[in-house]
């Protein structure tokens, strides 16, 4: 067998910036951190379309937003797309399994996937979904529990740890299905493995003794910009999008959520492990998000937005064949969908045409378009912005109002001055504004630019028309 085993591991709405590898001073990643060192970590990935269904459409197929249809949330839109990561392994001889979320409609649908031990969270849309997680939860505790007795909501800035202990912490139980899959497996092929977490996507639910932990650190100050005072409202609910809390409570929530991506690089610990104590090569492992979470940045929470704490994404790539880089930080600008022909490229496997995607690892350098990445979104429902960044600048224009923000990501990248305004940045400024026309004069049927200008006032739907109307191409 000479081709090689594959893992990607998904975490839904992990933060960029949350691993110690790179610098974080609020969690402790110590297993990603020895994926990284040893392989390489990309700095500024970023999701193009900030939530759980588009951005994993854009890492299963390697399309755009655009090109995909999906440029926002929205339910109940069947996957039908063509080239999906796990029937093009599939095709090529590969085993392949998932454990955990997709996200995929209908559910349990598989795209590819021989076999998934399936969780979705709460979404049951027909009422014949049926979770692999809780089934095996009633089957472990005779019934007594349900996961989300705490009382939680889904999308919410609440937190508080399990009512279960550890072994029976959905986090335990994703990492369980995949080590039995690698235990269980057909040793005649290779495998493609999907490991997908749905945490740190709230509840933020962590086990206790990793609540513990963390539950009196230190951490970093919570930023909030002047140019986000419009969003210092009351909290008006569970699952509200933006609003004040107390900062205590608030820093309550962001200690949880980090004890939260402790767990789960811990699990990630268990299946390194695995691979020594059952005498297994390493297989090349890739780690990363769908999105983050804003977790209060700038009075806001959850994701769909396109400042770093929402759009910025972890990327570790551990290469098992190749030699140990001497800076394993990669600077260069990446987008989700990038990640699609760098698994493909590790798998030997050939490249469809008319993906978006590059492959950060061989990404062409000299033209203007290669040096940043674009992303999108219609957020509440009534808004939808546009950004594009090189990891050191970002520029954010805001469809239906015009308004222009200009963030300068290596004086401060966490985004507290708004240079948008600002006079002395109007030649910078001009110079992503054209970037932004250009590209988007190339999608004439949104009517967002002419070739000259941007043209405000329109907010576009989170699925394109066709895709809601035909289903997916």
């Amino acid at each position: 067998m000479t081709q090689p085993n594959i893992i990607l591991i998904i975490a839904d709405q992990w933060r960029g910036d949350c691993l110690s590898v790179t610098g974080h001073a609020g969690v402790d990643t110590p297993n990603l951190d020895v994926l990284a060192r040893q392989g390489m970590v990309f700095n500024h990935a970023y999701s193009s379309c900030p939530s759980c269904i588009a951005a994993r459409a854009s890492l299963f197929t390697g399309l755009a937003p655009n090109s995909h249809g999906r440029i926002g949330y929205k339910d109940q839109i069947e996957w039908n797309y063509a080239n999906m990561l796990p029937q093009l392994f599939s095709d090529a001889g590969y085993q392949t399994h998932c454990s955990g979320k997709t996200h995929f409609y209908p559910q349990r649908k598989h795209c590819g996937f021989h076999s998934h031990d399936s969780y979705e969270g709460s979404q049951n849309f027909d009422g014949t979904y049926v979770n692999d997680y809780r089934e095996w939860l009633r089957d472990q505790t005779g019934g007594q529990f349900n996961e989300w007795d705490h009382g939680m909501n889904d999308n919410s800035w609440m937190a508080r740890p399990s009512q279960l202990p550890e072994h029976l912490h959905n986090n335990w139980w994703t990492m369980n299905t995949a080590l039995d899959f690698i235990k269980r497996r057909d040793r005649t092929r290779p495998y493609f493995l999907n490991i997908s977490f749905h945490r740190p996507h709230p509840p933020i639910d962590p086990p206790q003794a990793f609540y513990d932990i963390y539950k009196d650190r230190k951490i970093p100050a919570i930023p909030v910009g002047e140019w986000a005072a419009e969003y210092a409202v009351p909290v008006t609910g569970q699952a509200t999008p933006y609003g004040l809390l107390p900062e205590d409570v608030l820093l309550h929530s962001r200690r949880a959520y980090y004890a939260q991506l402790a767990h789960i690089d811990n699990q990630i610990g268990r299946l390194l492990t695995s691979f020594r104590n059952l005498n297994e090569p390493m297989p090349h492992i890739i780690f990363t998000s769908d999105h983050g979470e804003m977790l209060g940045d700038h009075n806001m929470f959850c994701k769909s937005l396109p400042y770093e704490g929402s759009a910025r994404i972890p990327l570790v790539v551990f290469n098992a064949q190749a030699e140990k880089q001497d800076n394993p930080i990669n600077e260069q600008p990446t987008a989700i969908e990038d990640i699609y022909p760098l698994i493909l490229k590790l798998g030997g496997i050939d490249i469809p045409q008319g993906i978006d995607g590059i492959n950060p690892l061989s990404r062409p350098t000299g033209s203007d378009e290669d040096s940043y990445i674009h992303a999108e979104h219609n957020w509440c429902g009534d808004k939808s912005w546009q950004m594009l960044t090189d990891g050191c600048e970002k520029y954010i224009w805001w469809t239906q109002s015009g308004e222009e923000q200009f963030f300068d990501l290596v004086v401060d990248p966490e985004e507290m001055n708004d240079l948008g305004q600002d006079k002395s940045c109007a030649k910078r400024l001009r110079v992503w504004r054209e970037r932004l026309i250009n590209y988007l004069a190339k999608r004439s049927e949104d009517e967002l630019s002419d070739g000259n200008n941007l043209l405000p006032g329109k907010v576009l739907s989170s699925v394109k028309q066709w895709l809601e109307v035909d289903g997916a191409s």
